[in-house]
């Protein structure tokens, strides 16, 4: 049997935390809150947010206990090949794969888009084509480029180097959050009577606020990145579920923050109304001034920042475990040879993620729509896991070294199994606040065909590996053997 390749341990626990906060965050919570309270209500965004994270943390308990129990990269793919088989954990490892790239590309264009807000007269030259209405100009795709290459190249340079870097861009992007809060509630005119209403009044609460629940896979994505950084834990695997727990926490109050710092400002329909690039950026800087400006845009260049660290980590690491598994081509388990870093995966991911400007960010909304569907299916596989481990009590199929007993736990993996199909459904089903559009659709099926020619290709190779032989890939052991803890 041939030796399998690891990862070196680097990582502490507060720049774990901070991948999973950062990459939740994102450029979302600085960008949208004018479209989701035009879609809500500052306290339906608020409310479908602070539900969203508690069916994220429901789902986390399975996270928790999967990681403590198989500290090593990939995450999703690992947990699906454990309950179902090697089929099943293709499939969630193509889709996450899918998924982290397309997230690392929609940073980047925002990182873009913020410069064009900023300084238009500079990103809007070289025009070069209309894409569903998006203008794409050379000048968005260097800067969108630019700053992919250099966190690729950060990255190939060291998990602790990374994760270093992702701790300090999370406080600054904390600290400016919490800023723009209070400077925005102390100014004369602002303040929490412009919140009102605090729904839409063409539209039901409860549809206001199951539209935003419906995207809480997309607004929390990110804390997932834990699991395929496990193996470089320089820490016990036991406090992955804390680091979690908090992280989600912490993004929920961020999100919530800024959606009352936006309302604030003025009456939010008139923001609403106001429409343009950036509802958010604008309303601050005629309130703050200059000085507003630069904090908020510190803030989401933060929150760029870090979702670009977090998923480029997160996508070479479940291609490093995917090719190690012998699904990926070997090339993506190679490990660089000074850095000990899974390069290839690395540049990969860049080099992919470049291709996105060139399509305009219209496209590029459709294809990260559609991944949504990926994220929740590698939520379901996670909770399944857990759930089949978990036992009610010590029955028949009960076997020491693999299952645990923990009734409680057991319950709350089957509600995080029912939370992810109740997400797919709101992605899935016409007519759902939440229902992805033609276009999705069209790039979800795209991906699925895709994927069958890739596994159909692989297939005879990948099922001629000895089920002990792939456990040890995988798993880092001949047997599946779970902790026996809960």
């Amino acid at each position: 049997m041939e030796e399998r390749q690891t990862l070196k341990k680097t990582l502490k626990p507060h720049w774990v935390w901070a991948i999973a906060l950062g990459s939740s965050i994102g450029w979302g919570a600085f960008v949208q809150p004018t479209t989701w309270m035009s879609t809500a209500g500052p306290l339906g965004v608020i409310i479908g947010f602070c539900i969203g994270a508690l069916l994220m943390m429901l789902i986390a308990v399975s996270y928790g206990y999967l990681i403590k129990s198989y500290p090593v990269s990939g995450g999703e793919f690992a947990y699906a090949f454990i309950s179902l088989g090697r089929t099943h954990a293709f499939i969630s490892g193509w889709f996450l794969t899918l998924g982290y790239i397309c997230i690392v590309a929609l940073n980047a264009s925002a990182f873009a888009l913020m410069v064009k807000f900023v300084f238009p007269a500079l990103l809007e030259n070289m025009h070069m084509y209309t894409i569903a209405g998006w203008d794409v100009y050379f000048t968005e795709v260097i800067i969108a480029s630019a700053v992919l290459g250099i966190f690729g190249y950060f990255n190939v340079k060291g998990s602790g180097l990374s994760g270093r870097m992702q701790f300090v861009f999370c406080s600054i992007m904390v600290i400016g959050v919490i800023a723009i809060t209070f400077m925005v509630g102390m100014q004369p005119g602002a303040g929490l009577s412009n919140v009102a209403p605090l729904f839409p009044t063409e539209t039901t609460a409860f549809a206001a606020i199951i539209s935003i629940v419906a995207i809480a896979p997309w607004a929390y994505v990110g804390f997932d990145n834990v699991p395929q950084a496990a193996e470089e834990f320089h820490f016990s695997s036991r406090k992955a579920f804390t680091l979690i727990i908090l992280a989600i926490f912490f993004a929920a109050l961020l999100y919530s923050m800024m959606i009352i710092a936006t309302a604030m400002i003025e009456p939010w329909q008139n923001l609403v109304a106001q429409g343009g690039n950036w509802g958010t950026g604008a309303a601050i800087q005629g309130l703050l001034g200059n000085m507003g400006l630069v904090i908020i845009v510190t803030a989401l260049t933060m929150g760029i920042f870090t979702g670009l660290n977090g998923f480029i980590i997160s996508s070479s690491r479940l291609m490093f475990a995917m090719a190690r598994a012998k699904i990926l081509p070997e090339a993506f388990a190679k490990l660089h040879p000074k850095h000990q870093t899974p390069y290839v995966g690395i540049i990969f991911t860049v080099i992919a993620a470049m291709l996105a400007p060139w399509f305009g960010r219209q496209a590029l909304g459709w294809v990260v729509d559609m991944s949504s569907i990926g994220v929740t299916i590698a939520y379901f596989y996670t909770c399944y896991t857990a759930f089949t481990l978990f036992k009610w009590s010590k029955g028949k199929d009960f076997n020491p070294k693999k299952h645990v007993v923990a009734p409680f736990k057991k319950t709350i993996a089957g509600l995080g199994m029912l939370a992810s199909v109740t997400f797919l459904g709101l992605l899935l089903i016409p007519g759902s606040p939440a229902a992805l559009g033609i276009e999705s659709l069209i790039a979800l099926a795209a991906w699925i065909v895709l994927g069958l020619i890739f596994y159909m290709a692989r297939r005879s190779e990948f099922n001629e590996i000895p089920k002990e032989e792939l456990n040890y890939l995988i798993l880092g052991n001949k047997k599946i053997e779970a902790k026996n803890r809960a």
